[in-house]
């Protein structure tokens, strides 16, 4: 059974792979047996990236390109399955936030987090997938998000995005569920990253909404991720196809409880 779950001999391409939940996802599908593709915008932090897998003793290539640069992206990833080898699996991971109220939020940076978290995935899917289309297999994973299910204030291009992300996840499984490709996607709860390091201490009131309203009771750690990302890219899900699996703690299955509430 447990050489379902193994990925030796699959190469998986995860964008935005150089550092966060992005990397940890990446370390987790390495130690499962496959060789890494990393992409970035930024050269010198690939560069970086680079090194950190390797060090590790994992396989690992870089290439800088951006995910919504549909030519571009298209001649890098002919460039990847001519250099590297086929493309197994795809983590469409590379996505930013801006945390502004609608009101105050500029038309272009607006523009910016739809073009960069749902139109970067369709541009990805479309050149890799068509490579995995004409093979007759794939895997293919979107980062969504809880923002893909919730709303909150200040986060509406964000979860504009990631609301249309999960359906984008869902029509591509429609569309290529008879070559032998799934699509789906992971949905991160709150995790200890470097991005959230300030607001993960006692007594600040982000914090203590988090561990108040989570029923585990704790921030994510970014290998929280990694089962279900390996799982994903397996074997084991050769008929999962066009869902979100969300490792969250358990935050979308409460509405929460009160302070001090044992």
């Amino acid at each position: 059974m447990l050489d379902n779950f193994n990925l030796q001999g699959k190469r998986a391409l995860v964008t935005g792979g150089t550092h966060g939940l992005g990397m940890a996802i990446a370390t987790g599908l390495a130690e499962a047996g496959a060789e890494l593709i990393i992409n970035d915008v930024f050269e010198p932090k690939l560069k970086e990236a680079i090194e950190t897998y390797k060090s590790k003793g994992f396989k690992a290539h870089g290439y800088v390109f951006d995910v919504t640069d549909a030519v571009n992206v298209k001649a890098k990833v002919a460039q990847i399955e001519e250099e590297v080898g086929p493309i197994d699996i795809l983590v469409n991971n590379a996505g930013i936030i801006k945390r502004t109220p609608v009101l105050e939020m500029e038309v272009e940076d607006f523009r910016q987090v739809i073009d960069i978290d749902l139109v970067g995935p369709f541009i990805m899917a479309k050149y890799v997938g068509e490579h995995m289309v004409k093979r007759g297999e794939g895997k293919i994973i979107n980062m969504c998000s809880m923002m893909s299910e919730l709303g909150r204030n200040s986060v509406s291009a964000y979860a504009a995005a990631k609301g249309g992300l999960k359906m984008l996840t869902r029509n591509l499984a429609t569309e290529w569920a008879k070559y032998n490709i799934q699509v789906n996607g992971i949905g991160p709860g709150y995790f200890a990253t470097t991005q959230t390091a300030e607001i993960r201490v006692d007594g600040h009131p982000f914090n203590d909404f988090i561990l108040n309203r989570t029923p585990a009771a704790r921030w994510g750690d970014p290998e929280d991720l990694q089962g279900a990302a390996v799982f994903l890219s397996s074997k084991a899900a050769n008929f999962v196809n066009g869902h979100v699996v969300y490792v969250d703690g358990g935050i979308l299955a409460t509405i929460g409880k009160p302070h001090n509430e044992e």
